[in-house]
């Protein structure tokens, strides 16, 4: 009897993890919320992040030149900056004022300005200066410039250089000019773009958002159907800890392995991002990341009592976050306190991992301090996942109990008031009973 029991129960459990799985499936796509921030959002927002820095380098920058020397130095350094790729002269202005204001319309976008003495400095062997102002609203308007200026620098320097030197062949100019040779050659970010560097992270960023839109909203979805306001209904299908958990979890695992293997796989060679990543690592990091993020999403769910409030919860997070991980601003600057904060989130260390494996082709092993992390999350959010729905079982329970005391007194003061309608009421009550079991 005992074996046929348990095996009964495993059975019953079973069923019960399927049907909550299947119920989980159809609010996805039945309730309009969830749809659009766990299936188009995840569709069609990284082909706007990704639209945007697909463009990764800009050419021919606007740039306003002040040339107050008006000497044969001058206008060759003008010519050269003006005859590179990524910047061009547009405007020549007789003072810093007129550059200001052609700045301010964002006719250009910086300014090239020559001082008075700058030959005569030159002529006598000193140290002259060009003054380089740039926009730093656009990072890469304000790299364009400031490079071009500093190679046409650089590369003027080295014939002052030569001219003054006692060399008497090509190669001792080599010498003079670059006494420590090197050859740069960029690794992993080989474009040297803004899109290689950030695109990674916000893509593994935008999964754990949305997800945690989602799970948000289908438990405010929940709670508002619910008479008694709580996540679980009355229902012998939602009656144990393990199967909800479970039936829930594998209804949004499902889902976003899709996602996921569009949004990290798809994307990137869509837009020609850096993508060396192959399936088994991709496979390895994504289901701890996953995991994490949907019993993250479900312990957070217990915060969440209406619709709306996952919208404040979740959404003004994802720069904070984006920060904390380390990828647009250097780990090592974060204050420890961020650092120890940063660490309760999924997207922290799937960021990370995500950007080693797909940007310089790492395995599980270049990332295993990431691997690690994310299954802690994995077991810590799974426990307080389930200490959560053991909560709301057991109110959903208490007040159900209640609720049937208040209708069997209510009964018995009905039957001592009118006795002669008493299987009316009996009826009544009965049907009212049932009623009140299936809405709660």
């Amino acid at each position: 009897m005992k074996r046929g029991g348990l095996l009964h129960q495993i059975k019953e459990g079973i069923y019960d993890m399927c049907y909550i799985m299947v119920q989980e499936t159809k609010n996805e796509f039945r309730d309009e919320g969830v749809l659009i921030f766990c299936v188009l959002v995840p569709l069609f927002y990284p082909l706007l992040y990704s639209w945007i820095y697909n463009n990764e380098v800009v050419r021919d920058v606007p740039v306003a030149i002040v040339d107050l020397s008006h000497s044969q130095a001058s206008r060759q350094f003008i010519r050269m900056f003006d005859a590179g790729s990524d910047t061009k002269a547009a405007y020549y202005c007789n003072s810093l004022e007129e550059a200001k204001i052609l700045t301010g319309k964002q006719q250009v976008h910086g300014t090239l300005y020559f001082p008075r003495d700058f030959e005569t400095r030159l002529g006598r062997g000193e140290q002259a200066t060009v003054g380089v102002y740039c926009d730093m609203s656009l990072m890469l308007t304000y790299k364009a410039i400031y490079q071009t200026a500093q190679a046409v620098a650089s590369t003027i320097n080295a014939k002052i250089q030569i001219s003054q030197s006692s060399g008497f062949t090509n190669r001792d100019d080599e010498i003079t000019t670059k006494p420590l040779d090197f050859d740069e050659v960029p690794i992993f970010n080989t474009t040297g773009g803004y899109g290689n560097a950030i695109i990674p992270g916000v893509l593994i960023l935008i999964l754990q958002q949305t997800l945690l839109l989602g799970i948000g909203l289908a438990a405010g979805t929940a709670r508002e159907h619910n008479r008694y306001q709580m996540l679980v209904p009355i229902s012998k299908h939602y009656n144990g800890i393990f199967r909800i958990v479970f039936g829930k979890t594998a209804a949004y695992f499902i889902l976003y392995m899709i996602m996921a293997a569009y949004i990290t796989l798809c994307v990137p060679r869509m837009f020609h991002f850096v993508s060396l990543v192959n399936a088994k690592t991709l496979i390895g990091l994504m289901v701890p990341f996953l995991l994490s993020c949907i019993f993250f999403g479900l312990t957070m769910s217990c915060l969440v009592r209406y619709r709306e409030n996952v919208m404040l919860l979740v959404v003004f997070t994802s720069v904070p976050l984006l920060f904390m991980t380390g990828i647009s601003w250097p780990q090592s600057n974060i204050p420890w306190f961020w650092r120890s904060f940063a660490v309760l989130f999924p997207s922290t260390f799937g960021i990370r991992g995500f950007l080693r494996i797909s940007s310089m082709g790492g395995s599980l092993q270049d990332i295993i301090q990431e691997y690690q992390a994310l299954w802690i999350q994995v077991i810590v959010y799974f426990f307080t996942a389930c200490l959560v729905y053991r909560y709301q079982i057991l109110q959903s329970h208490k007040r159900a109990i209640v609720r049937m005391r208040q209708m069997k007194e209510n009964k018995r003061i009905a039957n001592a008031t009118m006795p002669n309608s008493n299987t009316q009421e009996s009826d009544t009550a009965d049907t009212d009973t049932q009623i009140t079991e299936k809405q709660a």
